[in-house]
């Protein structure tokens, strides 16, 4: 099995600290979904405490993940993270199609959805900036699909290209952008927990929520894609609330997900076989803990039926709003701007040194591995930066799930999605295979290579790590169950890379 290169040429700049890598973690954890996919999880499992149960589950998932990462990132602290793991576990073939799938859709429709978030958000005190205020209308491609540039898309298109821009300048200046929004946002997030807590508190919505912790009601119906499979709901027993939080699980997990690409910067951490571990706790800990003392503050103020039922899902601006009345929404918009801003920075920055590794090992557009002047991989900043915009411009055409006929608004015009949104959707299953595989390789490696250097081993092993890997197996054989629609075309995604891999291998043996 191959080698990992040698500290990437000792062409990287070693230009994060321990606090700068924190920041890194948490900064790309925080984007829009603590403010708005409790309203989805609170449909589906329907009580106060079943709310608070789901983001536990996802914090003792992505903590235990974590700390599990931490012993495969201090024992090869190298660019790339997860890829060189899986690489180095089971092979070349793994670790490419993580990278493939993380560059066709995950990290780039991350980086796509984020953007859009903010543009949406931003048209908050802007209303030229708008999802039907159209640059280019739409053009239809086929019954399901159409491209289109409105002032939303146009906004979101050139954020991506801004911070793509700004990271090809070099480390500090995307460290500075990181370490200051991520400083902000993490005191928007204590400002609406401590609000929620103690300025907002609702005699109504307390009563509510606490007299009846566990007893779930108002509950969405959880249907099968599987037509043999009957539909349940978190009212129908252990059986029931266990799917339901499975299920549930797809937004809190999604919430909190990214807190891996500081392993992808590996070269560039000081110290990384101590700091890359401590980060990856420190900076989980704090996000996970900021999550559920924000859902607390969520039904400190509003009774679980107006958390169901929030306008858009935006329970955040529903909080805000009980407190502050019409500038309360005001007030969330800008706090989600300045999250959404540092998470797209840190996942741009993150993303391209998985590419630059790829193609170390000739897996990947060979441009991408060059470092430029500053020391940074900017081809692969740039490659990340296109596709990210181009998959902001297709759209899917809404369509009545009953008649099957273009769902109009109000004014009688077709209403749109957005491509990205359902291919995200699509990886979820994908993203939770590959940390499985992640950290199954914490085992497979200490039978593998007993005698490599490891500074730090992963915590609670082999315990913890096996937590892990049978929790999130439960929850892919769940979504496998009452996701299908979403769940095999992610892995479809995945195996799609198989023939594409052996296309480059052969292409990179004929060049030599």
């Amino acid at each position: 099995m191959s080698q990992p290169p040698a500290a990437n040429n000792g062409k990287f700049v070693q230009g994060f600290g321990l606090l700068d890598s924190t920041m890194l973690v948490a900064g790309s954890m925080i984007g829009s979904g603590i403010f708005i996919v409790s309203a989805d999880i609170a449909r589906l499992v329907g009580s106060p405490g079943w709310l608070l149960v789901v983001w536990g589950v996802t914090g003792a998932l992505t903590i235990t993940a974590a700390l599990s990462y931490g012993e495969l990132a201090a024992m090869m602290p190298r660019a790339g993270g997860q890829y060189v793991y899986l690489r180095e576990a089971y092979g070349p073939l793994w670790g490419f199609l993580y990278g493939w799938t993380l560059f066709l859709v995950i990290q780039t429709g991350t980086i796509a959805a984020v953007a859009v978030a903010f543009a949406r958000f931003l048209g908050v005190f802007a209303s030229i900036i708008s999802p039907t205020q159209w640059v280019v209308p739409p053009i239809s491609l086929s019954t399901n699909y159409a491209v289109s540039l409105s002032t939303q898309q146009l906004v979101a298109i050139l954020v991506i290209l801004f911070l793509t821009f700004v990271n090809t300048r070099g480390l500090q200046l995307g460290k500075l952008i990181q370490n200051v929004f991520t400083s902000a946002k993490t005191l928007s997030l204590l400002a609406l927990i401590a609000l929620g807590l103690f300025i907002g508190r609702n005699g109504d919505a307390l009563s509510a929520n606490f007299t009846n912790l566990w007893t779930p009601g108002g509950v969405s119906p959880i249907k099968s894609d599987l037509s043999f499979v009957a539909s349940v709901s978190a009212t129908g027993g252990a059986i029931g609330l266990l799917i339901a939080v499975c299920v549930a699980q797809v937004g809190s997990l999604f919430s909190a997900d990214a807190w891996n690409n500081i392993t992808f910067t590996a070269g560039e951490v000081r110290n990384p076989r101590r700091n890359l571990p401590l980060s990856l706790a420190f900076g989980t800990g704090l996000v996970i803990a900021l999550y559920l003392l924000a859902n607390v503050a969520y039904l400190c103020v509003l009774p679980l039926e107006k958390i169901q039922h929030a306008p858009d899902d935006r329970v955040a601006t529903a909080a805000m709003s009980v407190m502050f009345g019409g500038a309360g929404a005001a007030i969330m918009a800008v706090a989600i701007m300045v999250s959404t801003f540092g998470c797209n920075n840190g996942l741009i920055l993150a993303g391209a040194r998985v590419y630059y590794a790829m193609a170390q090992d000739g897996l990947f557009f060979k441009a991408t591995g060059r470092l430029n002047a500053r020391h940074v991989p900017a081809v692969a900043l740039v490659l990340q930066g296109l596709w990210t915009a181009l998959l902001v411009l297709p759209r899917t055409r809404l369509r009545d799930p009953v008649t099957g006929a273009p769902m109009l608004d109000a004014s009688g015009a077709e209403q749109y999605g957005n491509l990205y949104g359902m291919l995200l959707d699509y990886v979820v299953f994908a993203v939770l295979i590959f940390y499985v595989l992640t950290i199954a390789g914490v085992f497979v490696l200490r039978r593998t290579r007993p005698d490599a250097e490891r500074p730090y081993r992963a915590f609670g092993y082999p315990v913890l790590p096996a937590f892990y890997i049978v929790a999130a197996t439960v929850i892919l054989v769940v979504l496998a169950i009452y996701r299908t629609q979403t769940s095999w075309p992610g892995l479809l995604i995945v195996l799609a890379g198989v023939p594409v891999y052996f296309l480059w291998k052969k292409s990179r043996s004929a060049a030599t």
